[in-house]
């Protein structure tokens, strides 16, 4: 991988980690367009830059996590069935699942999903005054939902969204909870990642891993900002027609590349 490819790299999943798109299958379909070699440096690589994207979230919602405590229980809640289901299915997932194939048909369903319940986002009156004062019961079970995303292409975002709209938020407390339980998901994942990771890194991996963090970051910074104000205005119908769009797009470029 090149410095140039890392930055494409970065860029697409600073954009995409927040949106319901699928980062993770974003990041391996154009892996897989620029003919980059899924290598133990490019994992690690992935996992530096998602750090980068989270930092972005943690920064923009400071003042809620020093609200009080209770955003913190609310939020283990909903990582508990995501710890447990990610530690013992993640040899499997990573063996067997990380592939464009999955992730262009993950995309293409979930699309399906999201375009098939927009009206019930869109016009869904929350129940509550504040993201803190869901059930521990409701967050566990979008802890549930964001499960599902342990499939590359399903997308935590959408995943944890849609779990939100079904346990009493409304579009904009679900995006909010979605982006906030990211912070623990995204830093205990990466974190397992690096732990079992036994790379000695060269000056200029050091390099593309610095670069890459920072350009996620700024990217997740702009995408999230954008993606609050559409959210308020709009559904997510434009975002399920794109995954399907991509999904197929991506499927008949990998069956022209077999016929090749």
């Amino acid at each position: 991988m090149t410095l140039f490819q890392s930055i494409i790299i970065a860029i697409v999943e600073g954009l995409t980690e927040f949106l319901p798109v699928s980062s993770t299958g974003h990041m391996i379909l154009a892996s897989a367009a620029m003919g980059i070699h899924d290598d133990e440096f490019v994992k690690t690589f992935e996992v530096f830059i998602q750090l980068g994207a989270i930092l972005a979230i943690a920064l923009m919602y400071i003042k809620r996590f020093f609200r009080g405590l209770q955003i913190y229980y609310k939020l283990f809640a909903a990582f508990v069935p995501t710890a447990i289901v990610g530690l013992l299915a993640y040899d499997i997932i990573k063996g067997y699942l990380f592939n464009p194939v999955v992730v262009s048909i993950s995309l293409i369903i979930g699309g399906v999903i999201l375009i098939l319940i927009d009206k019930k986002v869109v016009s869904k009156e929350s129940e509550l005054a504040e993201v803190e004062d869901i059930s521990y019961k409701n967050a566990f079970f979008i802890g549930l939902f964001q499960c599902l995303s342990m499939v590359p292409g399903t997308s935590r975002a959408a995943a944890t969204i849609i779990g939100g709209v079904f346990n009493g938020l409304d579009k904009k407390q679900a995006t909010e909870f979605s982006f906030l339980l990211a912070v623990p998901t995204m830093i205990a994942a990466g974190g397992y990642d690096l732990i079992k990771s036994e790379l000695v890194f060269t000056q200029a991996q050091i390099m593309m891993l610095a670069v890459g963090s920072l350009v996620a970051f700024i990217s997740a910074w702009i995408a999230v900002k954008l993606f609050l104000k559409y959210v308020s205005k709009n559904g997510f119908t434009a975002f399920g027609w794109y995954r399907i769009v991509i999904g197929i797009l991506f499927l008949i470029l990998m069956w022209g590349t077999d016929l090749g």
